[in-house]
């Protein structure tokens, strides 16, 4: 099965009155409270807030990896509610990338094999230059050949991060994707992400607790308890620092 032709579109993902509670009862939270936001087309967005305050399940919900409670989630323009978890799983493979804090590769797969996971499970047999093309990109065309443990934690975030995108995504979601990096290869993921949005028209949407790595996207919001309680453009990381400072004295 192929989903249709993406749509143009100002807003790559738009959640409207999105709710979600875990629990039951007295032991209920709320983790998103009918909030809705809407993300630019080839736009990077930075998502940030307290602990507890529902950036990693707005990520969810907006990636169709968990479905709201109530309310409408949007991706290039397909209602997720309407597709049953078959067309959802096509869906995402299509025309989602996905890169998070832990890398999640294959321990037992070279580089280029990891990079070759998305497009095989897809049914596709890829070439060794579309993969050795998603590896230059990165620049690792040199590791192709390598394990993960032969590779820094950098270098397996930009394979993971190659790995993502060699399915011409519409949308990368990143959770955390420097979070377990020194500040060198934090920067160099950075700044490819920044270059997907750049060069390539991507949109990208991060969470992150770090306001240095908040600083590369074009627009930061902020949550607390479920609701959307501001957003910035393209601001400094001291300016995001002292927002989020504020926030945590609530």
């Amino acid at each position: 099965m192929t989903t249709e032709k993406v749509p143009a579109m100002d807003h790559a993902v738009e959640l409207r009155s999105v709710h979600k509670t875990f629990g039951t009862g007295s032991a209920a939270v709320t983790a998103l409270a009918s909030l809705s936001l809407r993300f630019a087309t080839g736009g990077f967005t930075a998502v940030m807030g307290p602990s507890g305050s529902g950036k990693s399940t707005l990520l969810q919900c907006a990636a169709g990896l968990d479905r709201p409670d109530a309310g409408q989630v949007l991706l290039t323009g397909v209602d997720l509610a309407t597709l049953d978890e078959h067309r959802l799983t096509v869906l995402r493979r299509e025309r989602i990338g996905f890169v998070f804090q832990a890398f999640n590769l294959v321990a037992a797969l070279t580089a280029e094999q990891n990079v070759m996971l998305p497009l095989l499970l897809d049914g596709r047999k890829p070439s060794r230059e579309e993969v050795g093309h998603a590896l230059a990109a990165v620049g690792l065309a040199e590791r192709r050949s390598h394990r993960p443990a032969e590779l820094s934690g950098g270098q397996q975030q930009r394979v993971a991060l190659a790995r993502a995108l060699i399915t011409g995504p519409a949308v990368l979601f990143a959770d955390e994707p420097t979070g377990a990096l020194d500040t060198r290869s934090a920067k160099e993921v950075l700044e490819l992400l920044r270059a997907m949005v750049d060069r390539h028209g991507r949109t990208v949407i991060m969470v992150t607790h770090d306001p240095v790595a908040a600083s590369y996207a074009d627009t930061v919001v902020f949550l607390t308890d479920g609701h959307l309680v501001d957003t910035l453009h393209r601001p400094t990381a001291d300016h995001i620092a002292a927002h989020m400072t504020r926030l945590e004295r609530r």
